[in-house]
Parts: structure tokens; C-alpha cells; sequence
């Protein structure tokens, strides 16, 4: 089922598709083609009045890659109401710092790898 979106942030997804951060560009190399366990992801995906880093439907589940504004107090309440906002959508909400994706992709990787186990249909791993 597609998700509810606010159809003006079109264009700014497909410019934040353009304009990914190094964090990000890593962790689409290791998302995009269905590598996870079969599943599609999609990045920078419009979800409700939010625009989501990678959205995987078929597991219901929002990664997000934090950069350091996220640390500042209004970045950390921001976030807090974008969460609780994709959970109220039914939304699984992962998030990871830059750091840790550049860092400790293998263990980003495992995380998410979790999150998509009761996907019916999925593969499983190698």
C-alpha cells in the first residue's frame, strides 16, 4: 500500500537524490539492486510531510543517516515528532549518525539486516 505523502516535496527528494552525502552514498551502495534480503529499498522517498533517507515497504522500515545537525536540541525534537509521526504510519524508524555508517557500515548493515527478518518472501542471507 502506498503511504500518504505531501506531493510538494517531490522536487526536493529528487534534488536530495542528487545531492546524497557521503554517509549516504555508502549506505545506498549497500541497499540499492535488492541486496538486502530481496527487498527494495528506496531513497529519499516522501512519506506523510517527511522525506524519508531509504524506505523499504515491504518491511515497513525508514533508515535515516543522521548528520551532526541532528545533535542540536531543536534537530533532536525535530526528529523525535518525524518519528512518532512514520510509527503512527506503521513505520519501523532505524537511525545511524554519519560516523557510524562510514565507520561501521558492517554493523549498520547487521541492524538493518535484522529488521527485515519477518518480511514474508524475503531471501535469506547467503
Amino acid at each position: 500500500m502506498v503511504k500518504p505523502y505531501n506531493r510538494k516535496l517531490k522536487p526536493l527528494s529528487r534534488m536530495l537524490r542528487s545531492n546524497m552525502t557521503d554517509a549516504e552514498q555508502v549506505l545506498w551502495s549497500r541497499l540499492r539492486r535488492k541486496q538486502v534480503r530481496g527487498l527494495q529499498f528506496y531513497r529519499q522517498k516522501p512519506l506523510g510531510s517527511f522525506i524519508a533517507d531509504f524506505y523499504c515497504p515491504a518491511a515497513k522500515l525508514v533508515v535515516e543517516v543522521d548528520g551532526s545537525q541532528h545533535l542540536e536540541a531543536s534537530g533532536e525534537r525535530y526528529d523525535a515528532r518525524r518519528t512518532e509521526t512514520l510509527e503512527a504510519m506503521g513505520l519501523r524508524v532505524l537511525r545511524f549518525d554519519n560516523r557510524q555508517v562510514l565507520s561501521e557500515i558492517d554493523g549498520v548493515m547487521e541492524a538493518i539486516w535484522q529488521q527485515t527478518t519477518l518480511v514474508q518472501g524475503s531471501k535469506n542471507p547467503p
